[in-house]
């Protein structure tokens, strides 16, 4: 780890040292500007001496600054770490690597299988969609669960019971997942064509308050995920006929002339 104002006492402990491999564990705005301040303080450094970053979203032009004389690289966990965790929390995860050179790549796969983990080179051109996907899969799976979360305190559940009910049933579904297609494992109204339902959750949503500047309504949400579920029902094999029905109920100009009709 080196943060800024601690670049020269870094150098310092890495003098003489060959070959070493430093990893910057700081902030992503950060990278660029650690990397030019070991850069300045860097006249006693060997160039055998790696540097590598730990961010998801970076390319190795974070690290342009010590480029000209070092190997530069990443190495990116996937995995959440929103608090400390033993060794063995790495074990079997992804870890994206990338390297200026062979030998950093090759050095770099070896500590991730080290730590239990399966190296995979992720090219800076990639990066930011495997960074999106990241979100999409841990940061956007807690936001799912704090909304289903809230439709559960609207009944009269504190938060801590919504999220104790619905987290075994949110693992179990991904737990599905491991060894099997995602389209096998999808279950739930859409999944099976059931149009009435998914119909009543619309409309008593529709109840609720709405969408904000700062945040897109469940009904929005439900729309939104619900066109995503259907096509994966119908790679399922979901009736045609049926998943026509159900994609009608989740068009907002559809839903909204079937209640006019029923004035």
């Amino acid at each position: 780890m080196a943060a800024r104002d601690g670049a020269p006492r870094l150098v310092r402990g890495l003098s003489g040292r060959a070959h070493a491999l430093v990893l910057l564990a700081v902030p992503d705005g950060a990278v660029a500007q650690v990397a030019t301040a070991i850069a300045d303080a860097d006249a006693r450094l060997e160039p055998s001496v790696s540097f590598a970053h730990i961010s998801g979203a970076l390319g190795l032009d974070a690290l342009d600054a010590l480029r000209g004389r070092h190997a530069v690289g990443s190495f990116h966990p996937l995995r959440a770490i929103p608090r400390p965790l033993p060794p063995d929390a790495l074990k079997g995860i992804v870890v994206a690597v990338d390297g200026s050179t062979e030998g950093l790549r090759t050095k770099l796969s070896s500590l991730a299988r080290k730590i239990g983990a399966r190296p995979r080179m992720v090219a800076g051109s990639d990066r930011v969609l495997y960074h999106a996907a990241a979100v999409f899969a841990s940061n956007y799976a807690v936001a799912l669960l704090e909304q289903a979360a809230e439709l559960l305190e609207q009944i009269g559940w504190t938060q801590r019971e919504a999220v104790s009910g619905l987290l075994p049933l949110m693992t179990g579904a991904v737990d599905a997942t491991k060894d099997r297609p995602l389209a096998s494992v999808l279950t739930g109204p859409i999944r099976r064509g059931d149009v009435s339902t998914v119909s009543r959750h619309l409309e008593a949503l529709a109840r609720l308050p709405g969408s904000s500047s700062d945040r897109p309504s469940a009904l929005d949400l439900y729309r939104m995920l619900g066109a995503i579920t259907l096509q994966i029902a119908r790679e399922a094999g979901l009736d045609a006929a049926a998943a026509e029905r159900v994609r009608r109920a989740l068009t907002p100009d559809v839903a909204a002339t079937r209640r006019r009709l029923r004035r």
